[in-house]
């Protein structure tokens, strides 16, 4: 039942106070993943940045996390994920229902995804905020109204990237601070750790965006 509390999207940032400020402190680095939490609200919430190097291009990165059909695949606790509009190819619109085991409803999403790149440092970076009245609200299924997630993908030496995730999220509904904070830094892990394997598959491999300059 605890894996509900790290699901995609809602993995790695619970805030509820934009103010609210405080360090950066690794909890948990293990298989070349590194959790960093730090206190986001008055009510004792935790944020979670993740970070990994890979030994992958950039494209490869971005395919990745483009390929939003493919969410169950990698991104923890995903029960669905749909795309719903492809305004170019940098830019998109999705829908992701998150499974939560019963008696705690389901929470859903739609995200909007928007790439860009620095043309001089080569850095990638992909916005997610939510756009909660993209859908209709559906029965029994909580809907997350605030959310902004963010990818940068620094390119580094030897054809590797370094990869930062970070997201700000209000989970909406009855969900126990205590429990969310103590299994926090699971999921993210989980997730990283399915995303090294869900890279090598050849169409991310094989990926050529033309927005996209990995050299």
């Amino acid at each position: 039942m605890y894996r509900i509390l790290l699901f995609p999207f809602l993995l790695f940032f619970f805030h509820y106070s934009a103010n609210a400020q405080s360090d950066w402190t690794l909890k948990r680095a293990k298989d070349g993943i590194s959790v960093y939490t730090k206190t986001v609200s008055t009510s004792g919430l935790k944020g979670i940045k993740v970070k990994c190097s890979l030994p992958v291009k950039l494209s490869q990165m971005v395919a990745l996390i483009m390929d939003v059909d493919a969410g169950e695949d990698w991104v923890y606790g995903t029960k669905s994920s749909t795309l719903l509009k492809k305004v170019s190819p940098s830019e998109l619109y999705y829908y992701s229902e998150v499974d939560i085991p019963w008696p705690l409803s389901n929470r859903d999403f739609i995200a909007h995804l928007i790439v860009s790149q620095d043309p001089r440092t080569k850095v990638v970076t992909i916005n997610g905020p939510t756009e909660a009245n993209y859908l209709p609200v559906k029965k029994n299924i909580v809907r997350v109204n605030h959310s902004n997630g963010k990818w940068i993908l620094t390119p580094t030496k030897n054809n590797s990237i370094q990869i930062e995730y970070t997201l700000e999220v209000d989970p909406g509904g009855t969900i126990p601070v205590w429990l969310v904070n103590l299994f926090a830094t699971s999921g993210p892990t989980e997730t990283f750790k399915k995303m090294k394997v869900q890279i090598q598959k050849p169409q991310y491999v094989n990926a050529n965006l033309g927005f996209i300059d990995n050299d």
